[in-house]
């Protein structure tokens, strides 16, 4: 991959910090509702991954990330 310029990645900044990847349900996305589907969720769990995640402004990734770091915790404790 080709090294950028110093005005390329200014302007890739600049994009990206106006338009925010989001993943949704079309498919896209590190866990879709389509892949969330083929991971074997019910549709409890994913109905809650997913209105948390909105509702917190965050991945479903990161929402299972702390739902698993907060069970480490307390496991530990």
């Amino acid at each position: 991959m080709p090294e950028l310029t110093e005005e390329e990645a200014n302007a890739l900044d600049e994009y990206y910090t106006v338009h925010i990847p989001k993943t949704g349900p079309n498919g896209t996305g590190f866990i879709s509702r389509r892949n969330a589907r083929l991971m074997g969720l019910d549709n409890l769990t994913m109905n809650y991954i997913w209105t948390k995640a909105e509702a917190d402004h965050k991945s479903p990734a990161q929402i299972i990330g702390e739902l698993v770091r907060e069970k480490i915790l307390a496991v530990s404790v």
